[in-house]
């Protein structure tokens, strides 16, 4: 079982700062914006993730990041990241459901997240494990800081 450690926004770039809770929907997290919609947002990228557990272990190899620092909205906790992969589907709270749609791709905005500029210290070509992943959500809701977070299912769909 996990977490949900950090509710991160901003109204358009990087980092995303932390509140203590929002409405998730099919757009994504109320209050959040993107700034280029060629590469985030939309319905299969509505949500983006990343693993308070790496990020500590990104900490400690020299990397600056923190969270919110990468974009994600959702810094989560106590989940094996490694299987949160595309059609993986999560709980939060009491109704939230996010299907994993696929794997975020670093890009040169989120650099001094990472020691010399080093992105692909979260790429899943480069890293396998160690990326950010993007959700559709299945059904929306309020999430807060504290809201436990399961792995449903890595089935599309299923849960």
């Amino acid at each position: 079982m996990g977490r949900v450690e950090s509710i991160n926004r901003s109204r358009g770039g990087v980092p995303k700062l932390p509140s203590a809770g929002g409405v998730i929907t099919a757009s994504g997290l109320h209050g959040d914006a993107q700034r280029d919609l060629r590469f985030h947002g939309g319905p299969h990228r509505a949500v983006s993730l990343y693993s308070l557990d790496l990020i500590a272990a990104l900490q400690a190899e020299g990397h600056p990041i923190a969270p919110g620092t990468t974009g994600e909205n959702l810094t989560l906790s106590g989940l094996e990241w490694a299987h949160l992969v595309p059609g993986a589907v999560l709980r939060l709270g009491e109704g939230i459901r996010l299907e994993v749609t696929s794997y975020a791709h670093p890009c040169a905005n989120i650099r001094g997240s990472f020691a010399d500029g080093q992105v692909a210290r979260i790429s899943q070509k480069i890293h396998p494990g160690w990326s950010r992943v993007y959700a559709r959500v299945l059904e929306s809701g309020q999430v807060n800081v504290g809201d436990r977070v399961t792995l449903a299912n890595a089935q599309r769909g299923d849960a």
